[in-house]
């Protein structure tokens, strides 16, 4: 069964990571009142979308107070889906961001019925959610000066250092 939801205002929009540095499992999470989801996710994606906002936010008015209280993840931390694709825009009427997400397709199920969750945003929760998320992803293992692939605490076998 495909999950469709919609936050037309969003209360908090937040990732976080749950596990150690190397086996992290990566976690959007959207929610207004009492009522969340969680969509699993790959570290680069949520790289990926934080590049993008902070484009994105280059030509919107500056952000000039960035509430942190919601940063963290809210439990019970159960994905409704695993992250596929991510729409962005940005409603001038509004001033909202608008984020849709939707559910990875299997390849081999042509008629899928992926899952989507679209929500609306602040600007300044889409700063907090980068600023977060830059946090989020320095925390882990470091980059090789030479690849830029992770490095564990005993090194890697890195390919330029063959």
């Amino acid at each position: 069964m495909s999950v469709f939801r919609e936050f037309e205002q969003a209360d908090f929009f937040t990732t976080g990571a749950v596990g150690l540095p190397g086996a992290r499992v990566f976690f959007l999470q959207i929610g207004a009142e009492d009522d969340s989801l969680s969509i699993k996710c790959e570290k680069e994606q949520v790289i990926a979308l934080v590049a993008y906002l902070r484009k994105m936010l280059e030509d919107a008015p500056a952000v000039r107070d960035t509430d942190t209280s919601s940063a963290s993840l809210r439990e019970p931390v159960d994905a409704a889906f695993a992250l596929g694709s991510i729409g962005l825009a940005y409603d001038r009427q509004e001033d909202r961001v608008v984020l849709q997400f939707e559910e990875v397709t299997p390849d081999d199920e042509p008629d899928f019925d992926a899952g989507r969750v679209r929500a609306r945003i602040t600007r300044a929760q889409a700063v907090a959610f980068c600023n977060n998320a830059e946090r989020l992803v320095r925390a882990g293992r470091p980059p090789c000066v030479f690849c830029g692939l992770p490095v564990n605490r005993d090194g890697h076998a890195c390919p330029r250092m063959n």
